[in-house]
C-alpha cells in the first residue's frame, strides 16, 4: 500500500471508529467478548440439529428455528416489529413462512427517520429422501451471526450506547424457494405496511440507509489466498457513499482484526455481479437500496448432507462477527 494511501486509511480509521476509542471502548469489548467461539457452536449445533430437521419452510423444524429466533431478539431487547416479531407469508409453492422481524430504536435526541436493515436466511432444505440437510454454513452461521449481532447492539443500547440510525433486525423465511421471504419484506416496505414500532410511521424506501445481507459466512474452506484460512468477502461495497467505502478496511485495522478482505467475489467480476444477486440482498438492490452480503464462498459442502455445525471454523467466525458488528456501528 502506498504511503499516502495508508496515511489516509489510518485517517479515516480514527475517524469512522473513534467511538470505540473513546468511553465506550471499553463496552463495546465486553459485549463483543460474549460471543465466544464455544457459543456460537453451541447455536449452530441447535439450529442444525434433528429437533430443526434442517429447517424446511414451512415445516415444524422451521418453525422451531422461528421461535429460537424469536426468543433471541427478544431476549437481546428488540422491539417487535411485527406481532411477536413474526411477518407471515405464503411462497408461491403454497408453503407458509415466517420473517421473524426486530429492531434496536436510535436515540430519541435524533432524526427517528433512518434505518438500516441487518439480515441473515435461516431456512434451508429440510430433509430429502429421508436425508437431514443440516446447513450448517448455508445459514445457520448467517442466522446466529445476526442474532449475535443483536446481542451486541442490545447490550451496548443497555449500557447506554445510542445512535442516530434504527437498526431493523431480520431473520428471512424461504431464500430457498425463490428468496420469497425478503421479497415479502420489500412488499411491505413498498406498500408502506412496515410500521415503526415505536413511532408508528411507516418504513419506506427513502428511510433505508442500507441493507447488510449474511449468508454463508461460517466457512474458511474457500479461502482467497491458501496461508489465509481467516478471510471475508464483501460484496457491494461500491454501493454504499464514496465517503463510507474504506470504512470496513479502517474498521479492520484500527481494532486489529486483521482479516484477509476481499472486496469481491474471489477478484472476479462476472462471479461477483453474479453472485451479488443470489441472496437476500437481491430484491434491495434492484430497487436502488445500498446494499453489502458478507459471505465466505461456497465450498465442496454446500447444499450436501455433511454441512455440520462440525465443518465450520468458530474462532474465524467470531472474527468476522466482530468486524461486521464494528463496521455496522461506523456506519450509523
Amino acid at each position: 500500500m502506498k504511503k499516502s494511501a495508508l496515511f489516509t486509511l489510518l485517517s479515516l480509521a480514527a475517524s469512522v471508529c473513534a467511538s470505540a476509542q473513546d468511553d465506550w471502548k471499553r463496552e463495546s469489548t465486553i459485549a463483543v467478548s460474549e460471543i465466544s467461539g464455544e457459543r456460537i457452536y453451541r447455536e449452530v449445533s441447535f439450529l442444525t440439529d434433528s429437533l430443526c430437521n434442517g429447517r424446511g419452510t414451512g415445516t415444524a423444524g422451521g418453525s422451531e428455528a422461528a421461535f429460537w429466533i424469536s426468543r433471541k431478539f427478544e431476549g437481546a431487547g428488540l422491539l417487535p416489529v411485527t406481532e411477536g416479531y413474526g411477518s407471515h407469508f405464503v411462497t408461491p409453492t403454497g408453503a407458509s413462512g415466517h420473517n421473524i422481524i426486530g429492531m434496536i430504536p436510535g436515540a430519541l435526541s435524533m432524526p427517528r427517520d433512518r434505518y438500516i436493515i441487518v439480515g441473515a436466511h435461516y431456512d434451508h432444505l429440510g430433509v430429502l429422501d429421508g436425508k437431514i440437510y443440516p446447513g450448517a454454513d448455508a445459514n445457520a452461521s448467517g442466522t446466529v451471526v445476526l442474532t449475535s449481532l443483536a446481542d451486541i447492539f442490545g447490550a451496548m443500547k443497555e449500557m447506554g450506547k445510542v445512535y442516530d440510525t434504527n437498526i431493523i433486525f431480520v431473520a428471512f423465511d424461504a431464500k430457498e424457494m425463490g428468496m420469497s421471504g425478503s421479497a415479502s419484506l420489500w412488499k411491505l416496505i413498498d406498500y408502506s405496511m412496515l410500521k415503526d414500532p415505536l413511532t408508528g410511521e411507516s418504513v419506506t424506501k427513502d428511510k433505508i440507509k442500507a441493507m447488510v445481507n449474511i449468508d454463508q459466512i461460517g466457512s474458511s474452506l474457500s479461502p482467497v489466498h491458501r496461508d489465509r484460512e481467516d478471510y471475508l468477502l464483501m460484496l457491494g461495497n461500491e454501493s454504499l457513499p464514496k465517503d463510507k467505502r474504506m470504512n470496513i478496511e479502517a474498521c479492520n485495522m484500527l481494532h486489529d482484526i486483521n482479516l484477509d478482505l476481499c472486496l469481491s467475489y474471489y477478484g472476479s467480476k462476472t462471479f461477483t455481479d453474479v453472485f451479488y444477486r443470489l441472496s437476500d440482498q437481491k430484491v434491495f438492490v434492484e430497487n436502488k437500496i445500498p446494499a453489502v452480503f458478507f459471505t465466505s464462498g461456497i465450498t465442496m459442502n454446500t447444499n450436501k448432507t455433511r454441512d455440520n455445525a462440525e465443518s465450520l471454523n468458530y474462532e474465524v467466525l467470531r472474527k468476522r462477527i466482530n468486524l461486521i458488528y464494528r463496521w455496522i456501528e461506523s456506519m450509523l
